[in-house]
């Protein structure tokens, strides 16, 4: 191999390598990943190691390409019976609450900062989308109830679709050749294929893998990711909205019991990593630091807009047909975290040269690093003064990635918080289902395999096997025991969700 290509692969591992580090690093801190991936993008470029790289067009196809394997993954873990409840909730902060948000940040640009009308509905289009990458890495680190993560994680794996569709359409240079109304049917339009060709995909690689004898296990997360990327692919040819055909997709396999289900989620999550190092180095190598300081002034006023004006007034206005309270809401207006996906979105006026997108490009990066911080360091006291955490129940139940398919079950991970009733009871009075069961407890560092009359303590940590059909009944029992402890259910207590 040449030189050149040999050094830019031991630059590549280099940062690979370092970002991976930087994940538990950032963890320790409370910094979020992406921030520390964007500086390291920034690090090798003309700051830095003076590597130039300015291609706009190259960024906006790269990071498409990211965000397809980002949603996927985001598809493929969403469970239907926690995603199912919130499906109205989601869909309508991903459409009526995205249209609220342009308006409203398109007015207060224009009012403010002086910028033309098609600029000024940019900036609201482009910020309009919360991040996927960055709602997943950190909602699932903190204690909330399932309903409000499933609510923002549905959100912002639905929302990129139709904002996808808005940025384009104010990108376009010329004289507008279509009426406004359709505009709106072109909208409708691309997002209703786009759901039916992300079903068709998911049905058909449902139907595939599960009939399939592959002679590798390896094959099965390859092909499942494959139909996900088909599905884009399929939607982008019927001129529909690919990104939304990506999510259906996703949650349609990720929903079905196939072979090697737990391999293709590991598969799913190490390649949406991957694409999210890759994403934020890129994004942070376009950006040219010696111009974001004349970016501060428009980026704080835009930031407040969508903060304190926007995100909160969509909130109300998508939560007015659903059983929302004050609390939820407020919590949900501060979680609509960006990231990657508004800055990915402000390469397409870039590559399109439509005048001023440089200026937006630069505002949108400021914005992220310092709104990311602002909001992803807030988020738990925030939770905790609202009162919509649960500090009586048990930590979050993670599926681990053991190969249980062909037992068709689970392995569940509990702790015992402080404060939960589960402290106390004998491992027969959890009463699981039967097809669940406790197979091990560790306490003090040192496991051990309980019996029937083995009392639970705080700090314990649990693994049940439970089985697919007795899952949500075993974590519903769960629940209720840690908030009532052992006669739950005298007190009518069955740990359904509920509002904080």
């Amino acid at each position: 191999m040449t030189p050149g290509l040999d050094l830019a692969l031991l630059l590549g591992a280099a940062v690979l390598l370092v970002a991976i580090g930087a994940v538990r690093f950032s963890s320790r801190l409370g910094v979020p990943s992406l921030l520390v991936y964007l500086a390291l993008g920034v690090a090798i470029g003309e700051a830095g190691l003076g590597i130039r790289f300015d291609d706009a067009e190259l960024t906006r196809v790269l990071g498409f390409c990211a965000l397809i394997v980002i949603i996927a993954e985001g598809g493929l873990t969403a469970r239907w019976s926690t995603l199912r409840p919130v499906l109205g909730l989601a869909g309508a902060l991903s459409t009526v609450g995205v249209l609220v948000s342009i308006v409203v940040v398109g007015l207060v640009v224009h009012l403010l900062l002086g910028l033309d009308w098609r600029l000024a509905l940019l900036y609201g289009a482009v910020l309009s989308s919360t991040d996927a990458a960055a709602v997943f890495a950190t909602l699932r680190r903190l204690r909330l109830p399932p309903r409000l993560v499933a609510t923002l994680e549905a959100e912002s794996g639905m929302n990129d679709a139709p904002v996808v569709i808005l940025v384009v359409l104010l990108s376009r240079s010329g004289p507008v050749e279509h009426p406004w109304w359709f505009e709106v049917f072109l909208v409708g339009y691309e997002l209703g294929v786009g759901a039916t060709v992300g079903l068709a995909a998911g049905l058909a690689g449902r139907f595939a893998l599960r009939r399939a004898a592959l002679p590798s296990s390896g094959l099965y997360p390859i092909a499942a990711v494959g139909f996900t990327v088909l599905a884009y692919a399929a939607g982008a040819m019927l001129h529909a909205s690919g990104f939304l055909a990506v999510y259906v997709a996703g949650v349609l396999l990720g929903n079905a019991r196939l072979p090697h289900r737990q391999a293709i989620l590991g598969f799913a999550d190490g390649l949406a990593w991957l694409a999210q190092i890759g994403l934020f180095v890129l994004l942070g190598l376009l950006a040219t630091p010696e111009r974001l300081h004349t970016a501060l002034l428009p980026a704080v006023v835009t930031g407040l807009a969508l903060l304190l004006l926007a995100r909160p007034l969509s909130v109300l206005v998508s939560a007015l047909p659903f059983r929302v309270n004050l609390r939820e809401q407020a919590f949900l207006s501060w979680a609509g975290l960006r990231g990657a996906v508004p800055i990915v979105l402000a390469t397409i006026p870039l590559s399109a040269r439509v005048p001023g997108a440089d200026r937006l490009f630069d505002a949108v990066f400021v914005l992220v690093v310092i709104f990311t911080v602002l909001q992803a360091g807030t988020l738990a006291p925030a939770a905790r003064r609202l009162r919509v955490t649960a500090p009586a129940e048990l930590a979050e139940i993670r599926v681990e990635t053991a190969p249980l398919e062909r037992m068709r079950a689970d392995l569940l991970q509990l702790e015992v918080p402080a404060g939960s009733r589960l402290a106390g009871v004998h491992v027969d009075e959890l009463r699981l289902p039967v097809g669940a069961s406790v197979t091990l407890v560790l306490r003090d560092g040192v496991g051990f395999v309980p019996g029937a009359d083995t009392r639970l303590k705080t700090g314990d940590s649990l693994l049940i096997v439970a089985t697919a059909g007795v899952r949500d009944e075993a974590e519903r029992r769960l629940r209720a025991v840690s908030r009532r402890g052992r006669l739950a259910r005298w007190f009518g207590e069955y740990g359904e969700d509920r509002d904080a």
